[in-house]
Parts: C-alpha cells; structure tokens; sequence
C-alpha cells in the first residue's frame, strides 16, 4: 500500500513529512556539515598532520581499546542480565530492571565522580584493590569500568525483547534430542539471539567512543596514557586550535557514520531472522 496516498493511515502527510526534514536539517544535518566546512579550507596533507599528531594517535588507541574491551564485556554481562530479566520472575525484579536503565538517566558527571570516589585509592572499592598493589582509578582498567557502566544498559535492552520472544518450543526440542542445558544454548539459543546480541555490543562501543563526562574524572587525563579522543578536541578548542579539533571531530563523525551503518545493518539481520 501507498502510504503517501492513503487518507486514512497517515493524515497531513506533507505536512508531517515537512516538518521532520525541516527538524532534522536543523537539528542534525547543518551542525555536522560546519565540521566539513571548517575543514574544507584545510588542505589533505594539514587535514592528515591534525589527525596523526602523536599525543591524538595515543588518545585513538585509549578510546578504541578501552571501548572495544569495554563493549565485550557489557556484551557478557549484559547478556547474562538480559536473561535473566527476560526467563525468570522473582522478587525486585522490577527494582533490578530499574537499575539496568540508571545510566541513562543520571548526568554522566554524576557517574563519573561516583565511580572515581568509589575506585580511588581511598575509596570503597579502590581500598580493598589498592591492599594488593593494583590501582584503578586514574588508569585504563578505571576509563573500562566507566565505559562498561554506561554501555551495558544498550545490550540489555537489545538482547532482552529477543530472548522474550523466543520460542520455548525449539529448546524442548532439543532437549527432547538429548541435548543438555548448554548444548541447547550454544546450538539453538545463542544463534537466534546473537544478532541483536551484536547489535548491542556495537552500540555500546559506539556509545562508548563518544563518551566524555563518566571518563575524564576516572581516567587521569593524562597526555599519552589515559588521555581520551573527545578529551583532546575539548583541549584543542580551548587552546583555540579549530583545525586541529574540527579535524579530529571530522575523523571521529565519518567512524560513528560508519558504525551507524553497521548498526542498522545488523537490526535489518535481526529483523529477518
């Protein structure tokens, strides 16, 4: 059916259709096209300097090995949540279920001042690790940490509506075939929830990339160690170094463009199966 041409099923549709481009345009589209305008003056070779400066290079592989680390491990643990949200009911669930979406709602410079108090030396959990010589805060274990707390909520809620929907009966199928608990995971379960399970992990990584508030107070910030790519651009514009910052924030928008691809991609899979 034509939507467009039906009456009934979407009323003022110029109307509707005009008013989200017109959102989206300026909402989204014109503040992302300044970052190629500032950086079309730059020639290629400036654009590749800006981009490759030794302490940026360092901050690109804080960011990525942290986030990607991060995005496995709220991968497993969001799973494991995931399931049991979905398989089981039993008392405070709902309050569980709550706590899951926590992340979303509190400012991540709450978070990220909670998680440095709790992982500092002098802190809760930081007191206890610190007895065996390992420190967390102010180190990359401390930005993972963060990372995975702001992350595994994508991979819950992903994950989560899929194991609901499964069909009980493919499982006592394969029990009922002389499979185990675990074969029947790992056979039949795993492989119809692994693409929202995917999905939910390249979330999280997106996600994780981007992140600034929960990390620079956990982190450290320092030049070549712990020191965070969203964390460079806020530096370099306070130096007043446009180039520099609209060149990194360029590089960073194509891989999240191209991580959003990915991410749709993987729904449309999901769909289908």
């Amino acid at each position: 059916m034509n939507l467009r041409n039906s009456k009934n099923i979407i009323p003022g549709f110029n109307i509707t259709l005009s008013f989200t481009l017109i959102y989206l345009i300026i909402i989204v589209i014109l503040p992302l096209s300044g970052l190629f305008f500032v950086t079309a003056k730059l020639s290629f070779s400036e654009f590749i300097a800006n981009v490759t400066e030794p302490q940026v290079v360092a901050a690109y592989k804080v960011s990525f090995f942290s986030s990607f680390i991060a995005a496995i491990i709220s991968g497993v643990f969001g799973l494991i949540i995931a399931w049991v949200l979905a398989k089981y009911d039993f008392y405070g669930k709902k309050i569980l279920d709550y706590f899951v979406d926590l992340p979303f709602a509190i400012p991540t410079a709450v978070s990220g001042i909670t998680l440095a108090a709790l992982y500092a030396k002098n802190g809760w959990i930081g007191s206890i690790f610190d007895k065996f010589g390992i420190e967390i805060a102010f180190t990359k274990t401390g930005i993972i940490i963060a990372l995975i707390f702001v992350g595994f909520p994508f991979v819950v809620r992903t994950v989560e509506p899929i194991i609901k929907d499964l069909d009980r009966e493919l499982e006592e199928a394969s029990a009922s075939l002389g499979s185990n608990k675990f074969q029947t995971f790992f056979k039949v379960t795993l492989p119809i929830i692994f693409p929202a399970l995917l999905t939910g992990i390249t979330t999280s990584f997106a996600r994780a990339l981007g992140e600034y508030g929960s990390v620079i107070f956990i982190a450290g910030n320092m030049p070549m160690m712990t020191e965070i790519v969203p964390l460079v651009i806020i530096t370099k514009l306070e130096q007043y170094d446009y180039d520099g910052a609209t060149s990194i924030a360029l590089l960073m928008l194509l891989i999240s463009f191209v991580m959003l691809l990915v991410i749709n991609y993987l729904q449309k899979l999901t769909q289908r199966r």
